[in-house]
């Protein structure tokens, strides 16, 4: 399943914007009272919740992938994987409840006044998992080389 694992590069990028644009629609529906926001950012969440899950299963195929370049000899930061995975898996429980939430209470018509204000903090809040989730990313790339061809060399020379 390396095919699945070489595109969690791409697919992340999918929840990150939605989730991102989500929160900004939920606060500018909560604000401005404009029902174009509030329902578009339903239908963003509910995209980005399956751009989420897209993200955490690709990632979880480069996540064996490594495991399988460990065996191999390659030297790779699995406690680093793990917190990424960690933070992953909990920012996309964070959508699910929200959208979960939300629906539950537009279809019961209770999606109004206060509980709005409520929605954006939440919504902030998954940006904040969001954005750690993506830091621990980077260093994965950025600072481990993982999914980088150096990092593939190194594991080809150390066989």
């Amino acid at each position: 399943m390396e095919s699945l694992a070489s595109l969690h590069p791409i697919v992340i990028h999918f929840p990150i914007v939605l989730f991102i644009i989500y929160a900004l629609f939920e606060t500018i529906g909560a604000f401005s009272k404009n029902e174009f926001f509030s329902k578009a950012a339903h239908i963003i969440l509910f995209l980005g919740v399956l751009g989420a899950i897209a993200a955490v299963l690709t990632g979880n195929q480069a996540e064996s992938l490594m495991s399988q370049w460990e065996s191999q000899g390659a030297i790779i930061q699995l406690h680093a994987i793990g917190e990424h995975e960690e933070l992953a898996n909990t920012t996309l429980w964070i959508f699910v409840g929200i959208l979960i939430l939300r629906t539950v209470l537009v279809l019961k018509k209770k999606f109004t006044g206060y509980i709005k204000y409520i929605f954006v903090v939440l919504a902030l809040v998954g940006c904040y998992f969001l954005y750690e989730t993506g830091e621990h990313g980077g260093k994965l790339v950025y600072k481990y080389g993982l999914g980088t061809d150096l990092k593939k060399m190194e594991i080809q020379e150390n066989k």
